[in-house]
């Protein structure tokens, strides 16, 4: 709210700053809470639907600043901004305050056998040493890589997105910021989606390598239609770009914490997302450079590259279910504990 002139950009560049850090924690939270809360009929699906709710803010921002944001006067804009920005700190609070509050810590019974022993592991828990096992963890670290090219491939499409479109289409600056929230809309979807199927059928490294393989394929789709002058088809294969590789993130979530039992959901995925992040900034600053050197072309078949790269790494993962092991192997125990506290 303190930013909301043109004198203050280095309040505006500070806020973005402590905002980017705790989105580090934000991320990874989807993954953790579903393995906490939730059976193994319903973590995955409780996964997907942390995705979806991230997904769902970054729809709400490609929608309500247009809305509420208008041109103007320099004071005119500035009291927009204020408008808007009053309006996230409110509702960010009263979120935080709930959670603070209202939102307890765990279930009073854990949901289930793989939980419970996570819960009567009384070994002391050290970061390092966690840390140590995930990247010595072979099916881990192929993840890791496979998770980061996929989700910074994304990245850097979400970042460019519009910069291709217009090149091809000058005119078509509306087109190109409702394909920016198409994509996002199609990926709220195919995450929930996807998270079902996991707990339908638990065919993880089934799932996350057809997820893939569409992810390279959608890409490559986009990349020869983004150029063509009907519209409706760079919807239709942004769309398809949209729904499998936002749909990819929980699967990526849900496969680690199988690949990585009985290590903290959180830190697994907090890799992940470090991953991500590494991949997103430097295929951003390689697309970037090949656009403003090379051609929208090059740069999409560079993108296409990585994905096709990325599907077979994933195909040479085990699948190597460490979780669904624990659920199988410890007795069954839990109707015993819900019957006695009763």
């Amino acid at each position: 709210m303190f930013s909301a002139n043109p004198d203050a950009f280095w309040i505006t560049f500070l806020g973005q700053t402590i905002v980017g850090f705790s989105q580090m924690f934000i991320l990874g939270i989807p993954p953790r809470l579903a393995a906490v809360w939730f059976g193994p009929e319903q973590v995955s699906t409780a996964c997907a639907i942390g995705v979806f709710g991230n997904q769902l803010g970054i729809a709400i921002g490609f929608v309500l600043p247009p809305f509420l944001v208008h041109m103007g006067t320099t004071d005119f804009i500035a009291s927009d901004l204020n408008r808007l920005f009053l309006i996230s700190v409110v509702a960010n609070t009263i979120v935080f305050l709930l959670i603070i509050f209202s939102f307890p810590e765990k279930p009073p019974l854990p949901p289930s056998l793989a939980q419970l022993r996570v819960l009567e592991d009384t070994s002391e828990k050290n970061y390092y040493h966690s840390l140590k096992q995930l990247m010595t963890n072979p099916n881990f670290t192929l993840l890791f890589i496979t998770y980061g090219v996929n989700v910074g491939v994304f990245y850097a499409v979400s970042t460019v997105l519009s910069q291709m479109i217009l090149i091809f289409h000058p005119n078509e600056q509306e087109s190109a910021g409702m394909i920016g929230l198409l994509l996002v809309l199609a990926g709220m979807i195919g995450s929930v989606l996807c998270g079902f199927i996991l707990d339908r059928f638990h065919h993880f490294k089934l799932t996350t390598l057809v997820v893939y393989i569409f992810c390279a394929m959608g890409m490559l789709l986009f990349t020869f239609l983004v150029n063509v002058e009907q519209m409706w088809y760079i919807y239709a294969s942004s769309i398809l770009l949209g729904f499998f590789m936002t749909g990819y993130l929980p699967i990526g979530f849900e496969f680690a914490s199988e690949l990585t039992f009985p290590v903290a959901e959180g830190t697994a995925s907090g890799l992940l997302n470090a991953s991500a992040q590494i991949f997103g900034i430097a295929l951003t600053l390689c697309v970037g450079f090949i656009l403003q050197y090379g051609s929208v072309l090059a740069s999409n078949l560079t993108l296409t590259g990585f994905l096709i790269f990325g599907t077979f790494l994933t195909a040479l993962i085990k699948s190597d279910l460490r979780r669904q092991r624990a659920h199988e192997s410890i007795p069954c125990i839990l109707p015993q504990l819900q019957s006695e506290s009763v």
